[in-house]
């Protein structure tokens, strides 16, 4: 009898899963270990995204060109605020394309956890790979708003300045500051659902508290480095002196940028493990 008991004992390895409480590092083996779970779910969210929509990736054009249009007749000509030189339609495009990803990624991020609760309360996968997803996912989109500035360049014919070649560097800075900041918001939207009822309006907020659609010359010098404590204030300037040549390329915004999107990087990670514990019994 023994012997057919232990015949029936699953072979190969077992992995046993416990609730885990307190500070803990990021489990990156782990993380490996489920990349191709992490590439369906980018899939997935593009899919679902643009499957019943009436003009599909159309969506990723229309948003930030529509804002484009919008911000212009307000703001560069009814109440004529300074576009440090360019014309207003691409001095705002430009801002656009890195702001809309990163308020995206908040919006649908923050989300996620709550829409996906059936899902997290069933099985086991490493949860940070579910809000992550959102953020691979819209990458597609900028990379759209980028074909679609790179046309309006051309229409307006200017040429980029060899500042071009930070762009990787912005791009990493967005990545991280809407993935940090993102990470803590959906931990925290999971306890306080308010948090997601108030998201529009918390990104609107922050719109104007980053110059997308006036330039960061208009900040006085004493309160500048403060400012500069929004990562997306040395993103935004830096593609506007890279692409349109508007200033010398600012690495200080920049680099207060990236120091504060690191730490809310590592911070929204780490915070992000240390309520994970108790994202299946609330969502």
């Amino acid at each position: 009898m023994n012997e057919e008991v232990v015949s029936r004992r699953p072979q190969g390895p077992v992995t046993i899963v416990e609730p885990h409480t307190g500070w803990r590092m990021i489990d990156w083996k782990e993380l490996r270990e489920y990349k191709d779970l992490f590439f369906f779910l980018i899939w997935r969210n593009i899919k679902v995204r643009y499957a019943q929509s009436a003009i599909g990736v159309g969506w990723a054009v229309l948003q930030p060109v529509a804002s484009m249009l919008v911000f212009t007749v307000i703001f560069g000509r009814l109440v004529g605020v300074e576009s440090d030189g360019a014309p207003y339609a691409v001095f705002a495009f430009v801002a656009l394309v890195p702001w809309t990803y990163f308020a995206n990624c908040l919006t649908e991020g923050t989300a996620s956890m709550v829409a996906n609760a059936q899902i997290i309360s069933k099985i086991y996968f490493p949860r940070l790979i579910m809000p992550m997803a959102v953020i691979g996912a819209r990458m597609v989109d900028f990379v759209i708003a980028l074909a679609i500035l790179a046309v309006l360049l051309i229409a307006y014919r200017i040429v980029p300045t060899p500042g071009v070649a930070v762009l990787p560097l912005l791009i990493v800075i967005m990545t991280m500051a809407a993935a940090g900041l993102g990470l803590w918001l959906t931990a925290l939207a999971i306890q306080f659902r308010d948090i997601n009822y108030g998201m529009s309006f918390g990104v609107q907020l922050l719109m104007y508290a980053a110059p997308v659609v006036y330039p960061a010359s208009l900040i006085p010098d004493r309160y500048l480095y403060f400012y500069a404590l929004n990562p997306m204030v040395g993103v935004i300037e830096g593609f506007r002196a890279a692409l349109l040549g508007t200033r010398a390329m600012p690495w200080d915004l920049i680099g207060i940028g990236a120091l504060m999107a690191a730490l809310l990087f590592l911070s929204g990670m780490l915070y992000f493990r240390r309520k994970e514990h108790v994202f299946a019994d609330v969502a």
